[in-house]
């Protein structure tokens, strides 16, 4: 048995989804989880019936806004003084940046962006795509502890059966040390859905959106089924949409349960940055795209048409 600590990140209230899917992994072990900054009750209660035994808040001037040194400096003082034997946290945007600079001030060594894992014991075995999911690579880690790792959001899925307990919680002052780069401001995105590597349905568009404007309807399906819109790299490329939309090779790594792909070929490129999301629908007028090969569903037709017409049938199922 391991005495394994989960560090993770809150999105309002609750904490990031990939959180729990890695503590539903992790049953019989020691776990507990950390955040910088004040964890709610409600995101507590659901650390526990994840099956985490204390939730710390961890406090400190200079940690209101994220900075790299800052949040690096006071996670390696928490985590000296609490002689875990791993450290995870989800492979998110901030966890990408922050875990491997914690790792390096412990000499320690790391896998990055695992999509699946087994404890053995307090040994540690992780599986992690290369070469943009040609190949799967079996990953073990050696020399001094704490290991860390980082987990692919949506890659372990949730566990269905959670138990109803109770977690220890704490408030815990830790120091941001020396910082020689200060971050002034943060200006968020304007829409507050959850970032695309996180989101559980993604609703994409390709060159054949036309134009950006056109967009909208991917949007109005999107408020609909709670989805997140991306964007192939053509779509991208032709100024449809911004880079931070981008689906594929070079842009974002996605594992969503519903993938709808509208006015997407399927490139090599885009799929290797799709290819395992666990349900995929394309809608294409070209019934010989590539994308039908990968697909779940297709339905072949003007995307104009039919998104729209899928968006009246998900209201009228969901308003009744």
């Amino acid at each position: 048995m391991a005495k394994i600590l989960v560090y993770t990140e809150l999105h309002g209230t609750q904490v990031k989804g990939v959180t729990l899917e890695i503590l539903g992994r992790l049953t019989g072990h020691t776990v507990e989880v950390a955040a910088i900054g004040k964890i709610p009750s409600e995101a507590s209660a659901d650390l526990a019936k994840f099956g985490a035994s204390k939730v710390h808040s961890l406090n400190g001037a200079g940690l209101d806004k994220y900075s790299p040194e800052g949040y690096a400096n006071a996670l390696h003082s928490f985590i000296s003084g609490g002689s875990f034997d791993y450290v995870f946290a989800g492979a998110t945007s901030l966890g990408k940046d922050l875990l491997p600079r914690v790792a390096t001030k412990f000499d320690a060594g790391m896998a990055s962006e695992v999509t699946n894992f087994i404890m053995e014991g307090d040994k540690f075995a992780g599986t992690r795509p290369l070469f943009a999911g040609k190949c799967f690579a079996k990953v073990e880690i050696t020399g001094p502890k704490p290991h860390f790792v980082t987990v692919r959001p949506n890659a372990l899925g949730m566990n269905a059966n959670p138990t109803a307990s109770a977690a220890a919680t704490s408030e815990t002052a830790v120091d941001a040390g020396v910082m020689r780069a200060i971050i002034k401001e943060i200006v968020k995105g304007a829409s507050e859905k959850l970032d695309l590597t996180e989101a559980n349905i993604i609703v994409s568009g390709g060159r054949a959106m036309k134009d950006a404007a056109n967009f909208k309807i991917l949007d109005e399906l999107a408020n609909v089924i709670g989805a997140t819109v991306g964007a192939s790299r053509a779509a991208v490329d032709s100024g449809f949409a911004p880079h931070a939309m981008q689906v594929g090779q070079t842009g974002k790594t996605v594992a969503p349960t519903l993938y709808i792909a509208c006015g997407i070929s399927g490139a090599i490129q885009h799929l290797a940055g799709m290819r395992t999301s666990k349900i995929i629908v394309a809608i294409n007028s070209d019934p010989d795209a590539p994308i039908f090969t990968k697909a779940d569903y297709g339905i072949v037709g003007d995307l104009f048409q039919v998104v729209p017409l899928l968006t009246q049938e998900f209201k009228n199922l969901l308003n009744k």
